[in-house]
């Protein structure tokens, strides 16, 4: 799917602005959501397409955007020193170098790099948030894996499972009706993992469930 085709899915054309884009997808999604269309397997792949468009045009902007910034950066115009004007034409004393101060910068923990202790830890954690998870302790689940992420801050795989949390507790939110509270949690996971596609499809749906339910 490239970009003219997504363009298409949405009724838009190409160039449109993210404002057209959202405004269109949540007009077609209203429509062919599988909720409003029970049993309609052709309005459920309509649905899915055009998500798909949306997505897939959301990160195209946000990407490029983001080249934008980084080449602005690069051209922008260096403002010349000045070299030093002399005050006088006797040779001046000259001055001692000042002593060099050694600055300690803390790296951070790459995944892989954890103690015996902070392996087992992690180990632990796994095992009980899985259980939580399953159990629907969903805000059991998240204490869980926030104090995990204070421990291993740097973890990859710990912030995976912090952003899961969040995600499964929004999701559980929707359900009860607490949609302010649930989109708190769900824009916290996409900023916890934001480069995880699945679950920005994921937060995607329970955003779609959350204005469904508002309209």
């Amino acid at each position: 799917m490239n970009q003219a085709e997504c363009y298409g899915l949405l009724g838009l054309k190409e160039g449109a602005s993210i404002a057209e884009i959202k405004s269109s997808y949540r007009r077609l999604a209203r429509k062919h959501h599988p909720d409003v269309n029970p049993g309609d397997a052709q309005a459920h792949t309509k649905f899915i397409a055009i998500t798909e468009a949306y997505q897939f045009l959301l990160e195209v902007i946000k990407t490029q955007d983001a080249h934008q910034a980084a080449k602005s950066t690069q051209t922008a115009p260096k403002t010349p020193s000045k070299a030093p004007t002399k005050t006088s034409s006797e040779p001046s004393t000259p001055k001692s170098p000042p002593p060099k101060t050694t600055v300690t910068k803390k790296q951070p923990r790459a995944t892989g790099r954890l103690s015996e202790v902070e392996k087992q830890l992690k180990s632990q954690s796994y095992q009980q948030l899985q259980s939580m998870l399953k159990e629907q302790r969903f805000a059991r689940a998240v204490v869980l894996v926030e104090g995990l992420a204070e421990r291993i801050p740097h973890d990859l795989e710990v912030k995976q499972w912090q952003a899961i949390a969040y995600q499964r507790w929004g999701r559980y939110l929707v359900s009860a009706g607490q949609t302010e509270k649930a989109r708190i949690y769900l824009k916290k996971a996409l900023r916890t993992d934001p480069h995880n596609r699945a679950l920005w499809a994921e937060v995607e749906r329970d955003f779609q469930r959350i204005e469904y339910n508002i309209l």
